[in-house]
């Protein structure tokens, strides 16, 4: 995320300038008023990490200071979520033309979003496909979201595996846009975190859906299997006779969970 952020900020300052130069790099006009002068370094400690920003310098007597820079900063939650719906809804030329036009606060060209979108789809990829290692305890779980395809609408899953490391550190090891939690989908996504290097799983925790139980038996047959208490305790509300009991039993159930022996 850090590095889609800082993607995005500093091509939104790259196209502040070229508006403010009124001519876009290498571009031979009348009109330029000023003169690109390469970039300046700068490192900005975020919520995501450090940021690393390279910030257009100008010369020929033009004065420039990136609003993008700043609003890039403030908008750091706001850049995180379009960031995610990015991935999910695939990059698109329409978002990344909304966040870039709000970053500068002017008319962004088709060629800025086109390289931006370009950029940004390179980074989500790196990301989807990194090498992973060994991780003790794996989580699976899926979410819905409404996603366009072939010019229509779907509610699709979206497959989600997390990672506990050896030293307790949690971490996104993949995500996966499907047409649904069919045991095709989920065992094609388990077999993609293995061929990326994912092994020493000692336990899988997830719900008790058919079709990831299913592809788990095939992909991690000898790994011992943890239903999720959340969605067990969920499960159980509809058998819940009176609304005044769910409390109750809620707290009972709670107790079995956090029972010592």
């Amino acid at each position: 995320l850090g590095k889609a952020v800082s993607i995005l900020i500093n091509e939104a300052m790259k196209a502040e300038r070229s508006i403010v130069l009124n001519a876009r790099p290498w571009e031979r006009t009348e009109n330029r008023i000023g003169y690109g002068n390469g970039f300046k370094d700068r490192r900005m400690a975020t919520r995501l990490g450090e940021l690393r920003l390279k910030v257009p310098q100008v010369r020929g007597g033009v004065e420039f200071h990136p609003s993008a820079l700043d609003k890039g900063i403030r908008s750091e939650r706001a850049l995180k979520v379009a960031i995610a719906e990015m991935y999910i809804h695939g990059v698109s030329t329409r978002k990344v033309t909304a966040i870039l036009e709000k970053l500068c606060g002017l008319e962004i060209s088709s060629t800025q979003v086109s390289n931006t979108a370009k950029l940004l789809d390179e980074e989500l990829d790196k990301w989807r496909m990194r090498p992973l290692s060994a991780i003790p305890f794996l989580q699976l779980d899926a979410r819905y979201e409404k996603v366009r395809q072939d010019g229509v609408v779907r509610s699709c899953a979206v497959l989600i595996a997390t990672g506990v490391d050896p030293v307790g550190k949690r971490t996104v090891l993949g995500v996966s846009v499907s047409l649904s939690e069919a045991e095709v989908h989920w065992r094609d996504f388990l077999l993609s975190l293995k061929k990326r290097g994912l092994h020493g799983v000692r336990m899988i925790t997830s719900d008790d859906h058919a079709g990831l139980k299913a592809a788990r038996e095939s992909v991690f047959p000898s790994v011992p299997w943890q239903r999720c208490q959340m969605h067990l305790q969920r499960n159980a509300i509809p058998y819940i006779p009176k609304l005044s009991m769910r409390k109750e039993v809620a707290s009972d159930i709670r107790n079995i969970f956090n029972a010592p022996n």
